[in-house]
């Protein structure tokens, strides 16, 4: 029998309990811990990461994410699982449960990453399974899975078994799309690299796959691209389509830092143009990350609806020693979803419709001509604010929690924004690996990033608990962090310039609370 860490397959499948599991999820929500968030989808205990299997099935949205539901002495990434929670209007959502987890030989170390899809009237769902013999050596296999009535997933045939030629078992995160009514899966890869064209041993590719007509799949090969030499692994593509235009996401880990740009562990973005299924080429521009902040990864989009919308990971790999409400049981959270449009050749990204449900209690704010504009938020907010300058270059955003503050700063001289959490006493400072090459670590507090603008600056900022979810220039740029206050305090909105500002307006509000029945 095949062992990970002295675990036979009957010892694994035995930590898993749904019934148990469910009973302690109700029995935590309403939340008690103060971290835990309003508005935003949270681990009930231990940690959540990668949203999976976004579909609607009958008007209902369907939002899985992958969970560890039974941790053992704080080994967070271990029994990975599936946590599965639904929703009509982003707002009510059903309890948390557990709904697809380890049970046989295929995937017993793990349920990875995978889409979801409804096909006749039931929710279905694709996803990578996850083992490794007694020397660790992982071998994966793709599955499909249907759900049931109690909210479990049955597990169904397998598709793929292994990894194609010339590729690591670093093989996962099925994706399903369309095109002329034949169905493709983009795959995440990891090449094994040409010494001609790469330094590195491995390096990050999409694979996509053909269903046949008759049944199964054709490997068509891999998404060409200009970025072949572009961190050694690719996590959690989705390929979309916007009327003329295509959109590959993809997930690049091990990319070089640099001084606006690229300045997260990993990265999440996009090359937007023009994509072939017969030649596989993408014809494209740059790639562009999706989020400018600290804290956000594996986005997942659900498909074949009118509108892209978008959730992703406010977290990053590799960073839970900087989670403060571990301490509380309990690592990350999803963003809010976000629906994806294209403005200028670029993805923008805002809130979607339905998150203005939450809106409560409004404060008009009308200032002219003042250097330093205080503004108090509720418990739990949502600001859009315009900065018009006049006269003043330079810009100061400040979240103040008594002696603590998150600092958002705009030089209009450089088009430079920069964002500062060095001012918080608990949590993540920015600090993360950095390959510069020499494998050194340096302590980086900030992110700074380019934004043009010409006479005004416009945000739309929400501030949950921990969480905070900022929208610049209509969604323009978007950056997501975890930040944990020490005191348990409403915080100050602070806005001022170099100069006396022509004018600050806008709204803000209070925002109600997701509701789990």
């Amino acid at each position: 029998m095949a062992k990970k860490s002295g675990e036979t397959l009957e010892a694994i499948k035995a930590k898993f309990n749904k019934q148990a599991v469910d009973e302690r999820v109700r029995g935590e929500i309403p939340y008690k811990s103060r971290w835990h968030n309003k508005f935003h989808i949270d681990a009930p205990h231990s940690l959540i990461s990668d949203p999976n299997g976004l579909c609607c099935v009958d008007g209902v949205y369907h939002i899985f994410c992958q969970w560890n539901p039974v941790p053992e002495n704080q080994q967070w990434h271990k029994n990975k699982s599936w946590m599965h929670t639904s929703t009509k209007d982003f707002i009510n959502y059903t309890m948390p449960e557990l709904s697809l987890w380890p049970r046989d030989e295929y995937d017993k170390d793990g349920c990875h990453s995978g889409c979801g899809f409804a096909e006749d009237g039931k929710l279905r769902v694709f996803y990578t399974c996850n083992a490794r013999d007694e020397n660790y050596v992982r071998t994966v296999a793709q599955r499909f899975g249907t759900m049931q009535e109690d909210g479990s997933i049955r597990l169904d045939e397998i598709q793929l078994y292994g990894n194609p030629e010339g590729y690591t078992a670093h093989f996962r995160d099925p994706n399903f799309f369309y095109r002329n009514g034949v169905r493709y899966f983009a795959m995440a890869a990891q090449r094994m690299s040409d010494p001609a064209k790469s330094s590195r041993p491995t390096n990050g590719a999409v694979l996509i796959y053909k269903e046949k007509p008759e049944g199964g799949w054709e490997l068509l090969g891999e998404v060409k691209t200009d970025y072949y030499d572009f961190g050694y692994m690719w996590e959690c593509p989705n390929l979309l389509q916007f009327e003329d235009m295509d959109v590959l996401i993809v997930c690049p880990q091990g990319v070089h830092h640099e001084e606006l740009k690229y300045q997260n562990h990993c990265l999440a973005g996009y090359f937007i143009g023009h994509f072939s299924v017969d030649s596989l080429d993408m014809i494209h521009g740059k790639f562009h990350e999706l989020d400018k902040g600290f804290d956000f990864y594996s986005p997942q989009v659900f498909a074949n609806e009118a509108r892209h919308i978008m959730i992703g990971w406010v977290g990053m790999p590799d960073l839970t020693d900087t989670v403060e409400s571990a301490k509380d049981g309990w690592l990350y959270s999803l963003t809010m979803p976000r629906e994806l449009t294209i403005h200028q050749g670029k993805v923008r990204s805002q809130p979607v419709e339905e998150m203005k449900a939450l809106r409560k209690e409004r404060t008009d704010v009308d200032v002219s001509n003042g250097q330093k504009v205080p503004i108090n938020l509720p418990d739990g907010s949502e600001s859009d604010i315009t900065i018009t300058f006049g006269a003043a270059r330079k810009a100061e955003i400040v979240l103040k929690w008594g002696a603590e503050q998150f600092v958002m700063k705009y030089d209009r001289d450089t088009q430079i924004i920069t964002l500062d959490r060095n001012g918080m006493k608990l949590g993540g400072k920015g600090i993360r690996p950095f390959n510069d090459g020499k494998n050194t670590d340096v302590n980086i507090g900030f992110r700074k990033f380019k934004l043009f603008t010409n006479l005004d600056l416009q945000f739309r900022m929400f501030v949950d608990k921990s969480v905070i979810e900022l929208f610049l220039q209509d969604g323009e740029e978007a950056c997501s962090m975890l930040i944990y206050p020490e005191e348990d305090i409403a915080p100050v909105l602070e806005i001022s310039g170099d100069k006396p500002l022509q004018r600050v307006s806008g709204r803000v509000w209070a925002l109600g609370e997701f509701q789990y029945k």
